[in-house]
């Protein structure tokens, strides 16, 4: 079959963590083949997820700093403690939903660089353990707030409940938190109920390949050889 060295742009679907794409994927090629992918996308969520083969896997803090775009939805009027529909909702206790001008109003405030607590469900390590493995065992994590870069975040549409938003940020930053955050300043509490990553720097939805789709030939056609 050769040497494959690229990288390949999936079209994640829902319901399937990143790793096992990667594994789906690692069977296609050849014998031995190196692969790893830059950028975990969250299992509900679905869109580019970069997957680094052969040599290309040097390229992964390159690509991990690429702008990034979403598409998402935030869902007012409860919180829950993944901050997004993978647990339970908590509805705040006598909500009232925001008009799409006050969200207009607050909005300015999460562009630029932000100081940003990440989901105490998260990747982030704390004492050498992962805080969603402290969180899922009852523990109270504490994450301090860092500095992340949002370039912009558009309002595409507003039917309450539902906020659909398209954000550029820069790495690091926790779509999940922003919902969160701004569900907070509006007092009605917000999670995350759709993420689809639209584009890392010149990988687009448009030139993905669906996982569901991925076969040695179409592998091969969809390599961004190096």
């Amino acid at each position: 079959m050769g040497e494959l060295n690229g990288i390949l742009n999936i079209h994640k679907p829902a319901g399937i963590t990143s790793a096992r794409v990667v594994g789906q994927v690692k069977r296609l090629l050849p014998r031995g083949t190196k692969i790893g992918h830059a950028g975990t996308l969250d299992p509900f969520a679905t869109g580019v997820l970069l997957l680094l083969i052969g040599k290309a896997t040097k390229l992964c803090e390159q690509l991990m700093a690429s702008p990034k775009q979403y598409l998402t939805t935030v869902r007012f009027g409860a919180t829950t403690d993944t901050d997004d529909l993978e647990s339970p909702e908590h509805p705040t206790p006598n909500a009232v939903l925001p008009s799409v001008e006050r969200i207009t109003e607050v909005i300015p405030m999460f562009i630029g660089t932000i100081l940003q607590r990440p989901p105490a469900y998260s990747a982030m390590k704390v004492g050498g353990r992962r805080a969603y493995a402290l969180a899922r065992d009852g523990q109270v994590v504490h994450l301090v707030e860092r500095p992340v870069r949002v370039d912009q975040i558009r309002l595409l549409s507003y039917a309450p409940p539902d906020l659909q938003l398209q954000i550029d940020c820069g790495r690091g930053t926790y779509i999940r938190a922003i919902a969160r955050d701004l569900g907070a300043q509006l007092q009605c509490g917000g999670y995350l109920t759709q993420l689809c990553r639209s584009r890392i720097g010149d990988f687009t939805l448009g030139n993905a390949l669906p996982l569901s789709a991925a076969t040695d030939e179409s592998i091969r056609a969809h390599l961004r050889y190096l």
